[in-house]
């Protein structure tokens, strides 16, 4: 269940294999820690003979950033001395963001430079960089990386970067019931370490406590735990990490997420939500379903988690343009902008009113329909849509401020998001994790 407010402070979480090769270490940094205004990543150790650069655009313009939800373990950017917000509020010195992602406890974005910037949780690695020094986990500082990003994902304990020639680099640990998992075999990453040395990947997502990776041949590679079926490529009887005498590495180690061998598919898009996975088709723009269904987010009619990809036939008819979704629900943004839920009722999650049932099927958001939207979020029990316009609308579970609406009474149906900071602004992305939201948006108009 998710947290509410006075409860003790928790995260969210209620093939050959490729093998891992280690990371040379990346020189120190010398720019200044405190000012990520102008952050600019050094290109000089980068090989001249890597491969090519990904043709990947940046997610959104460059912007800045403002946070709201708790901030008690510096997820929110704002200090030590800012515990929580419940409207939206600008972080200092950190422009120029082109992609942002809210992780259970903690949050990494990217500069137009291409620089990879971490704040809050470090448990368990997750931030990617040194934190000895006191406070230091509540300010944006930026982590080292041998090449530019050009997107990012995080989990609850994970946080993954995909730069511009294809390689991936993630950090921190995966979690199951029986706790820590690692990042690989050898434990908890404190540092970034390289996922791939032979394969160029394209995009990279992460749910909870697993990692999906896309390559440029329309592949899916997965990693992390796989209880739920989220890895998509291990059995139900193999899925803890003492079910398979393959051992942890086997559900560690990024593998390829294999489909009937009678079936040839090629995908061009994948997301990846809180226990599941949504990989979409290349040719038909079908959408191909793996992990928790327990109250069918997957869009299947049985309540029984999926250990392998299956169509799922109520995406049919539409393309999907984005999917998200949080610990029991689902958003689906087609491409013509409107928004689509299905999953769990509580707390208002779905936007479908007070009074509405579970929706066992894509349903779309009525308040919303009017309304061609651009992106849209999920937390744990909470729900977010930006539409064309740069205007943000929340819903669900209003505990922890995440709503940005400025209490904590949950919403049963989208509500403008308002705040003196978003004055003059437009809204361009938004993400959610454990108990705080991220938005980027565009500079205050003069």
């Amino acid at each position: 269940m998710p947290v509410r407010k006075g409860a003790a402070k928790r995260r969210t979480t209620i093939g050959n294999s490729v093998p891992l090769p280690p990371i040379v270490p990346p020189k120190k940094s010398k720019k200044s820690e405190n000012n990520t205004s102008s952050i600019r990543l050094s290109t000089s150790r980068v090989s001249t003979t890597r491969v090519s650069i990904l043709p990947v655009q940046p997610t959104t313009a460059p912007g800045v950033v403002l946070a709201f939800g708790q901030g008690d373990v510096g997820q929110l950017g704002l200090g030590s001395e800012v515990m929580e917000r419940s409207r939206p509020a600008l972080i200092p010195n950190l422009d120029n963001v082109t992609d942002v992602c809210a992780g259970g406890m903690h949050t990494i974005c990217i500069s137009s430079s291409g620089a990879v910037i971490t704040f809050g949780c470090n448990d368990d690695g997750a931030l990617g960089r040194d934190t000895s020094e006191e406070g230091s986990e509540f300010k944006p500082i930026p982590v080292e990386l041998p090449d530019k990003a050009v997107q990012v994902s995080a989990g609850d304990s994970h946080s993954a970067a995909l730069l511009e020639d294809g390689r991936v680099f993630a950090w921190g640990s995966f979690r199951d019931i029986h706790g820590t998992m690692g990042l690989t075999k050898d434990g908890i990453q404190n540092k970034p370490l390289e996922l791939f040395s032979r394969i160029k990947v394209t995009k990279i997502a992460s749910g909870i406590d697993h990692l999906v990776m896309l390559t440029e041949d329309g592949q899916l590679f997965t990693c992390g735990c796989g209880e739920q079926g989220q890895l998509g490529r291990v059995p139900e009887r193999g899925a803890g990490r003492g079910d398979s005498r393959r051992g942890i590495g086997y559900l560690l180690e990024p593998a390829l997420v294999k489909l009937h061998p009678r079936v040839k598919v090629e995908f061009d898009d994948v997301w990846a939500a809180g226990y599941s996975t949504y990989a979409r088709e290349k040719n038909q723009g079908h959408i191909y379903v793996f992990g928790l269904n327990n109250y069918n987010q997957l869009g299947l009619p049985d309540q029984s988690s999926q250990y392998q990809p299956r169509l799922s036939e109520s995406f049919s008819g539409c393309r999907w343009s984005k999917i998200c979704g949080g610990q029991h629900h689902t958003l689906a943004l087609d491409s013509e902008g409107t928004v689509h839920v299905l999953g769990r009722k509580e707390y208002g999650r779905l936007g479908l009113g007070k009074d509405c049932e579970d929706a066992k099927v894509p349903t779309v958001v009525p308040l919303l329909k009017n309304f061609k939207c651009v992106d849209v979020a999920c937390g744990t029990a909470v729900s977010f849509a930006v539409t064309i316009k740069g205007e943000l609308y929340s819903w669900g579970m209003g505990t922890n401020g995440q709503l940005g609406s400025g209490d904590d009474a949950d919403l049963y149906e989208p509500a403008l998001v308002q705040g003196k900071q978003l004055e003059g602004r437009s809204v361009l992305r938004a993400t959610a994790g454990g108990q705080h939201t991220v938005v980027i948006a565009t500079p205050a108009k003069l």
